[in-house]
């Protein structure tokens, strides 16, 4: 393949992918299995909040490589259980080197989880609220190339959930991290024009029924 285009590369299945797939092994089955396949799941949406919080200012791969430690600590990250943490909690987590300590990130998980409850008792789910964001098809590019997408570490959605998670109080949820999030998490679908996955996520995002209160 010699016209391939910037940003995808060919593995050795002959499979073009997104380039950040490459390098490290844990990359591909992310990139492959996970990264912007639709999801309402609640834990699994809250824990992709709470990673990307602890990612900031990190490389994703360090919290890719701790991600089973991460949920080992924080109770598979359901939130009504994070929510009760204490004080205690905070110092067993603080010890633990399996994850990022830092006390700013383990305090806003455990608040988030907090604000979440009420989120939900608004909103009737987090799944709801955050697809509540999902961007218009007119406001996306016509053709995700490389360019494209490096010109989008935030967008107006993803500002616009920062701003409001942060007015009800939530930490870390700028709107890089949310838009890390929201790409994660299929709301939009970013593997790039020629990358396999793309048609697959197109087809599940087709398929998918967009939570509703």
């Amino acid at each position: 393949m010699t016209d391939l285009p910037d940003g995808l590369v060919v593995g050795d299945d002959g499979k073009a992918r997104c380039w950040w797939a490459t390098g490290d092994p844990l990359y591909r089955p992310y990139h492959d299995d996970e990264w912007g396949h639709p999801v309402d799941d609640e834990v699994r949406l809250f824990e992709k909040l709470c990673l990307e919080g602890f990612q900031s200012g990190l490389s994703w791969l360090t919290i890719l490589r701790k991600r089973e430690n991460f949920r080992r600590a924080f109770d598979g990250f359901d939130p009504r259980v994070v929510a009760r943490y204490d004080d205690a909690d905070v110092d067993r987590l603080l010890g633990d080197a399996g994850i990022v300590r830092h006390r700013g990130k383990i305090a806003a998980t455990i608040t988030n989880a907090r604000r979440y409850l009420d989120l939900v008792d608004e909103t009737g789910s987090l799944a709801a609220y955050l697809w509540s964001f999902e961007p218009e098809p007119a406001a996306r590019p016509q053709r995700l190339d490389h360019d494209a997408l490096m010109s989008m570490n935030t967008t107006a959605e993803s500002t616009a959930l920062s701003k409001d998670l942060r007015s009800r109080g939530w930490a870390f949820v700028g709107p890089t991290t949310v838009y890390a999030a929201m790409q994660a998490m299929g709301i939009v679908n970013d593997h790039l024009e020629g990358c396999f996955v793309r048609p697959t996520v197109e087809e599940e995002r087709a398929r998918f029924k967009r939570p509703a209160r």
